[in-house]
């Protein structure tokens, strides 16, 4: 685990948020994802994605969030796409800002590495709560999807999921699941969220297609961070 000096030295803004997933695949962890978001560059994107990381948004009550999401979408020498709790097979939409969709904020940053953190969408402006991190270079993403962060540390985990068998509609055969997230901070307890299941009849938008691309105080080994505590059922 990178000591919070070492993730700074890494930080494109030291006053960028820093976020984190860690994965299972199946039953087995395989490791943790830390991620910078560039607030300096698109600070509307970065916020949809810190408050779904932490579960600061909510719903009547309820937080909502990543913790629990799968990635439901893997293309091996492209990208990996998750993000959809609200249905799970990439049809869900969500954001925190009335529930909707939002607009593409700008295409300043580029499609040029992998490791790259993007908004998926179905189209113009029409950004929730779906990602993807790009496994290579895909330039001809650029003025399609929004760039708003990438992998600091966790890129083998990143390979491991690329590397995941997948069936039908590039769907992992074994569940990817985004076991645990939240918000590193240098300093500071952290504040978990108690996250429930969402209602029965929540209601979460659906698109008219797949989205695609084209307080209680818990400590978290070492670093510390906003983060959802297991779902009560």
């Amino acid at each position: 685990m990178p000591t919070w000096n070492q993730i700074q030295s890494q930080l494109r803004n030291p006053n960028n948020p820093v976020v984190f997933f860690d994965i299972s695949v199946g039953t087995t962890e395989i490791g943790r994802m830390i991620l910078e978001l560039f607030a300096d560059v698109v600070p509307k994107t970065c916020e949809n994605f810190r408050e779904f990381c932490t579960g600061e948004y909510r719903r009547d009550g309820v937080p909502l969030g990543y913790k629990g999401a799968i990635f439901h979408r893997v293309i091996k020498d492209f990208m990996i796409q998750g993000g959809d709790f609200v249905n799970g097979d990439g049809t869900g939409v969500m954001s925190v800002y009335g529930g909707g969709t939002f607009a593409d904020e700008n295409f300043s940053l580029k499609h040029d590495a992998p490791g790259l953190l993007s908004m998926a969408n179905s189209g113009k402006d029409t950004n929730g709560c779906q990602f993807f991190i790009t496994c290579a270079k895909c330039n001809f993403l650029d003025g399609k999807h929004v760039v708003f962060g990438r992998v600091i540390d966790g890129l083998l985990v990143m390979r491991k999921i690329e590397n995941v068998p997948t069936g039908p509609n590039n769907k992992p055969k074994i569940p990817v699941v985004i076991s645990q997230c939240g918000q590193i901070f240098h300093h500071g307890d952290c504040y978990a969220h108690q996250p429930q299941a969402l209602p029965q009849q929540f209601d979460g938008e659906a698109s008219d297609g797949e989205t695609e691309v084209g307080p209680r105080v818990q400590r978290i080994s070492g670093l510390r961070g906003w983060v959802h505590e297991p779902a009560t059922r």
